[in-house]
């Protein structure tokens, strides 16, 4: 244990792609791991010999919004015509969408790198060698010793079988992108999902994150803070890249673009369809980070990604944003130094939702019963519905 512990600290400081190199050469010292990796979505599970989960959070605890039960039927997700809060689990069936088929036409992937050194924005990233300290002046912010760095990100490029070359397509954007090779069971759902013409034919653009994470790190940067300058990199850096690289035409139409990711991928997917609205209109979050976790502080948003819910959608006039949620029961709760009440992931997706239904947004919020940070056993289930749900009534403009 105490080797275990010792070890633990050392977590936070390593990037992704480390980190699962570490876990392979040091699995002896881990009570259970769990690796789970989807094409874009990145879930990372790790029990320790010290240190409880987190707690497990009723469905009908004080609070809670009122779901839809589907836990009495076996392995089920919502219709996707519909909108509303719904409870699923605590037993998953993988999607029959995650697998190839013989007679399904297969997109094409193609990688390429963007060197930070090459780009405007986002030019030089960030990084820090310690966690900060909670602030002193200010609880809701942390004091934290930061570094320039240079970076490199990998773009993943998902063309489907059915794009005519030179027409102008739709498309998904996805955080968290892989930074090696590509999971072949995201491209297999969306092989079978545009076959099936339960979406359109969608390029789909998968972005690595920019290194570390959280306070102080690239991708705390790029994911946490309250504003449209990741929307506008993403717009003058990549997809002009990806247009060069990939000869193919993306469209300008807000309706037909659609952005998803998990943890402070989920909270960025917003942050993006929110301050960039004319950029984006479909959004696809799990376990998002609607909490306090931007960095450096801002007051005009003090409590970062939390003020969704708290003031900025309740106070703002709707937005044409459909936004599909999930979260799982034991999500996490206050997992570092800070004690601000803004730090409890299934709070602030039962907030995200009531402020949704008030305000009459077309949302759907799964709360997902034993599951924890990331939800990959129910993502398992529901993600080809989850993507079918975000596109649902897309129409191509004539």
């Amino acid at each position: 244990q105490k080797r275990v512990s010792a070890r633990s600290s050392l977590f936070l400081q390593l990037s992704y792609s480390k980190l699962i190199n570490f876990l392979i050469q040091n699995m002896n010292l881990m009570k259970s791991t769990t690796v789970f990796a989807l094409g874009t979505i990145f879930v990372l599970q790790i029990s320790y010999a010290k240190g409880p989960k987190p707690p497990v959070r009723a469905f009908d605890a004080p609070g809670a919004p009122t779901f839809i039960r589907l836990d009495k039927e076996a392995q089920v997700n919502p219709p996707v015509d519909t909108v509303g809060n719904y409870l699923i689990g605590p037993v998953y069936k993988a999607a029959p969408e995650r697998k190839a088929h013989k007679n399904v036409p297969k997109g094409k992937v193609s990688q390429f790198n963007i060197d930070s050194k090459t780009t405007k924005l986002l030019n030089p990233g960030i990084a820090r060698k310690e966690f900060g300290k909670v602030d002193p002046k200010n609880f809701k912010t942390l004091i934290v010793e930061t570094h320039e760095i240079d970076y490199s990100r990998k773009i993943t490029v998902y063309i489907p079988a059915q794009y005519k070359a030179g027409s102008v397509a739709p498309f998904m954007v996805c955080h968290d992108g892989p930074k090696g090779k590509p999971n072949q069971t995201f491209s297999n759902i969306l092989d079978n999902l545009i076959a099936q013409e339960r979406i359109p034919p969608i390029v789909v653009i998968q972005i690595a994150n920019g290194g570390g994470d959280a306070q102080g790190h690239q991708r705390g940067k790029e994911y946490d803070t309250m504003s449209g300058v990741f929307a506008e990199y993403i717009e003058t850096e990549v997809l002009p890249r990806v247009e060069k690289n990939c000869a193919v035409k993306l469209t300008k139409d807000p309706d037909a673009r659609a952005v998803m990711g998990s943890s402070s991928g989920g909270s960025a997917a917003l942050i993006m369809a929110w301050y960039r609205t004319d950029l984006y209109h479909r959004v696809l979050t799990t376990s998002g980070t609607f909490v306090n976790q931007q960095w450096p502080f801002d007051p005009k948003t003090p409590g970062g990604a939390w003020d969704f819910h708290d003031k900025i959608i309740p106070n703002t006039q709707k937005k044409p944003i459909r936004l599909f949620l999930a979260v799982g029961d034991y999500d996490l709760l206050n997992p570092n130094v800070m004690r601000d009440n803004m730090h409890d992931w299934v709070e602030a997706n039962h907030r995200m939702a009531k402020v949704l239904k008030a305000k009459g947004y077309d949302y759907q919020y799964l709360f997902c019963q034993n599951s924890g940070h990331g939800i990959g056993n129910a993502k398992t289930q529901f993600l080809p519905h989850a993507i079918e749900w975000v596109w649902h009534g897309y129409q191509k403009k004539k």
